[in-house]
């Protein structure tokens, strides 16, 4: 496949160092999703090792590669960074305090963008790589219709590609939608709105390599035929990489290895293996293995020091090295020739479950999970409408009701680190939580409470995030939530051989992920899925591995709801007495000036009088929340009384607040007033107003009539009439 593009030629002179070079810029477009996808480069950021621009739509972002020239000072793995930078001028927003209008710590959305990136392209660097490599990803404008996040993978992956710096690419991304039943590619955001799928998709041009989705339940049969709709446009789009490589792509450098003498290594392997590494690394228990695993090398570390008096430090990491890929050569061998686990399990075998619910007291709900050596406890926190999360990124300004947050502690692992705010993979792993949570959450109308959700993890031996997902579960029906169903997720992993032959793994465990070439997440319900998450550690997978992953995990999803279900069958018909009360109304928007009052003084009176908390929105809709049952009712009186609408008929005690020659006006309920004619005080003939009422008198009045003009007509007389 050919590209179109556009060439110019810039000359540039610089007459202090007397020199002058030819610099081209370069343009090529490719028709992908009913779009143009353009690719530029020569014009910007032409110091980094490789830079372009993507536009997509009027998205554009920049992206840079670069890649230091001497060793890392960062030891123990590739040092790579990717960070996604938003600007608010691309959306043309001034953002921030009156003070402070520079862009800050990035947004969540910023950090799942950065991650998204970063599980595309990393498996395929060399991971004995030891110079530093920055891929830096900015939104320069965006449309508000196509999201920056897989334009922003083509873009890393372009800059990659084209640069001198060693990497197995390109790959390239997609995002995957389903209206009616039909799939759609590279959904707008209108679209994405109304879709069952929010799937985004990443891999070479032949395999798969990074799975992000949510969804409304659907089967596992139309998220592989979603896969395969994607791969296609992704081969398509890494093919038209390929060809701007041929064009202006540049001679790929020797990076610096962490690599010994082939006689040195060989060394640390045989000590290794002499050492029982392959049995060391065989137990049911996580801690016995970082036992066994530690004296090994130890021993490793004991010939080293014995055997050497120079560039002993680099020496030990390359043993470490050494030792990494003899482990991972060790899992493989036996998963793949023996079916054997590092704990003993079936391959299709999940760990021992426990649920509980309701464990701590005065919480509003609380579920604890527990998988193997994996511990989450989720508590929910049930508040009013005003308690939403106000969300003000460059891409969106909006609302949300459902918040799931992750919490990591160091001695969940047994370490000892300090306390920091949450890094990527704690906001990855939340969102990710949420996301599986969000298609069996009732509507608004329904349920309007804002619902936060706290996973804290108190252990962690593989898939923390799909145990806070089920935790989740058990949290929201104890705190009375009513979900649609209950939702499960598990974790599942591949190891794949050289000649193409692989296993499924079920429920993996830490060690598993960490020598497995994947982690596959899958939540859903009995229906369908609900949330995906894959990243790979090889060059990618394949159709035909991902249908047999989704197929087992299907089971196994329906295994562990039926420890979910056995804990709590349904959700709590009555949700914690400490959780407060909503009580929903609905009145005429033009009465709403009525509720609130000049200045807010009529609202602000009835929240200090009764302690409630009152949330209006636009269409009317009137939110009073409170724990106390009584005062609540007492606000949804006084909210009643201002916006009655009256109507003729209807009978009220009123009180008189003016008197006039030809009448009485009297209030029947706050801020409301109507006429009393002098003919309709009694049934006898009246000559003075003041002869039967005063002012401050509480009489009975029937609605006569409202005029044309909205005037309340009352009488006395026909009140006395009803009430005889």
């Amino acid at each position: 496949m050919r590209s179109n593009f556009e060439l110019n030629i810039v000359f540039i002179t610089s007459l202090a160092q007397g020199w002058t070079f030819l610099m081209e810029q370069k343009k090529w477009s490719l028709q992908i999703g009913g779009r143009v996808l353009e690719v530029e480069t020569g014009l910007l950021a032409k110091q980094a090792n490789g830079s372009v621009t993507v536009r997509y739509g009027d998205t554009v972002v920049l992206a840079t590669a670069v890649m230091s020239k001497g060793l890392s000072r960062i030891s123990g793995y590739f040092p790579l960074m990717v960070d996604f930078e938003e600007r608010y001028y691309a959306a043309g927003k001034i953002k921030g305090s009156r003070f402070i209008k520079r862009e800050g710590r990035p947004s969540d959305d910023a950090v799942l963008t950065g991650r998204v990136v970063d599980r595309t392209i990393r498996p395929l660097f060399n991971s004995r790589m030891r110079n530093e490599v920055q891929v830096i990803v900015t939104v320069l404008s965006i449309d508000g219709e196509n999201d920056p996040d897989t334009i922003s993978v083509i873009a890393a992956s372009t800059a990659l590609a084209i640069s001198n710096i060693p990497w197995n690419g390109p790959v390239a991304a997609v995002r995957v939608g389903q209206v009616n039943g039909e799939f759609i590619l590279n959904p707008v955001a209108a679209e994405i709105a109304e879709s069952n799928l929010d799937l985004i998709i990443s891999g070479t041009k032949d395999k798969i390599n990074m799975l992000e989705a949510g969804a409304k339940e659907v089967p596992e049969s139309e998220i592989v035929a979603a896969f395969a709709f994607g791969q296609e446009a992704i081969t398509k789009i890494a093919n038209f990489i390929e060809d701007i490589v041929k064009e202006v792509g540049k001679e790929k450098v020797t990076p610096i290895l962490l690599q010994g003498e082939p006689e040195f290594e060989a060394k640390v392997k045989e000590i290794l293996l002499a050492e029982n590494l392959a049995e060391a690394l065989y137990d049911p228990k996580k801690t016995v293995i970082e036992e066994k695993t530690k004296d090994i090398q130890e021993k490793v570390n004991e010939y080293i020091s014995a055997n050497f008096t120079e560039g002993i430090d680099k020496l030990k990491e390359i043993a470490t090295q050494v030792f990494e890929e003899t482990s991972d050569e060790i899992v493989h061998q036996n998963i793949l020739d023996k079916e054997q686990r590092p704990d003993g399990r079936k391959l299709d075998q999940i760990r021992h479950i426990d649920c509980q619910v309701g464990i701590l007291p005065r919480t509003h709900g609380t579920g604890l999970f527990t998988r193997g050596e994996t511990q989450a406890l989720t508590v929910t926190t049930l508040g009013s409408p005003g308690d939403e999360q106000v969300i003000d990124t460059m891409e969106v300004d909006m609302k949300k009701r459902y918040i799931h947050h992750y919490n990591f502690p160091p001695y969940s692992v047994g370490e000892v680190r300090p306390m920091r705010g949450p890094g990527r993979r704690e906001i990855g792993h939340g969102a990710l939580a949420e996301k599986a949570l969000v298609p069996v959450l009732p509507a608004k109308e329904v349920f309007p409470y804002t619902i936060l959700l706290v996973s804290e993890v108190l252990e962690s031996n593989g898939s923390s995030s799909m145990a806070s997902t089920c935790g989740s579960t058990l949290s929201l029906m104890d705190a009375g939530v009513p979900i649609t169903r209950p939702v499960s997720g598990i974790a599942m992993g591949i190891i794949v051989g050289a000649d193409g032959k692989f296993k499924v793994l079920t429920d993996i465990q830490g060690l598993e992920d960490h020598y497995g070439d994947m982690d596959f997440k899958a939540a859903g319900t009995t229906v369908g899925i609900t949330a995906l998450q894959m990243d790979v550690k090889v060059q990618g997978v394949t159709l035909e591995m991902l249908t047999a992953v989704l197929e087992q995990s299907h089971n196994n999803r329906l295994e562990i709801m039926d420890k979910i279900t056995t804990a709590i069958p349904t959700p709590r018909a009555e949700m914690s007495q400490y959780a407060p009360r909503i009580i929903i109304m609905h009145i005429n928007p033009d009465k709403i000036r009525n509720v609130i009052g000049t200045g807010g003084k009529i609202i602000n009176a009835i929240i200090d009088e009764t302690g409630v908390q009152i949330d209006i929105e636009d269409d009317g809709s009137v939110f009073i929340t409170s724990p106390d049952a009584q005062a609540a009712k007492k606000a949804q009186e006084w909210i009643d009384n201002l916006t009655h609408e009256v109507k003729a008929g209807e009978v009220f005690q009123a009180k008189v607040t003016k008197i006039m020659t030809f009448g009485a006006f009297a209030e029947i309920l706050p801020g409301q007033e109507g006429l009393i004619h002098i003919s309709e005080l009694a049934e006898r003939r009246v000559e003075k107003v003041e002869d039967v009422v005063a002012i401050g008198d509480i009489v009975p009045v029937k609605v006569k009539e409202i005029d044309s003009q909205g005037r309340i007509n009352l009488s006395m007389k026909a009140a006395a009439k009803k009430t005889e």
